[in-house]
């Protein structure tokens, strides 16, 4: 693409986004939130506020803003505890975060629940 291609191609992207600013600037939408905005600012500064003391004014739970999603798709349900498990006639390790898990289950088969669960080396959050 030549120089000049270029510049008439500038100009004329311009010239459009000239034209878009001035029908934003006739919208009485805009025009009202930019006075809310002055005034929220002045009124901040009256009172020496932050854009984050405001916030937390209007709203103090930060968790409600900042939930990931995976989280709130869960209900509110924690995270279950990590709950390693070494069996002491093949010195085999087993970490899990629930009782579905192969190996463990195989355990519990071959020597007993009570049995598997005295092998529970530690559990961590």
């Amino acid at each position: 693409m030549s120089l000049l291609s270029e510049y008439m191609k500038k100009e004329q992207l311009l010239k459009q986004l000239s034209e878009e600013l001035q029908q934003l600037e006739k919208d009485q939408r805009l025009t009202s939130e930019l006075e809310f905005k002055e005034k929220l600012e002045a009124l901040m500064k009256e009172y020496d506020k932050s854009p984050a003391a405001v916030i937390e004014m209007l709203d103090p739970q930060p968790e409600s803003r900042s939930k990931p999603a995976t989280q709130a798709n869960t209900a509110g349900r924690r995270k279950r505890k990590l709950k390693i498990y070494k069996n002491p006639n093949t010195g085999e390790v087993v970490e899990t975060r629930g009782g579905n898990q192969k190996t463990l289950k195989a355990w519990k088969d071959e020597y007993g629940n009570d049995t598997v669960e005295s092998w529970l080396v530690r559990v961590e959050e």
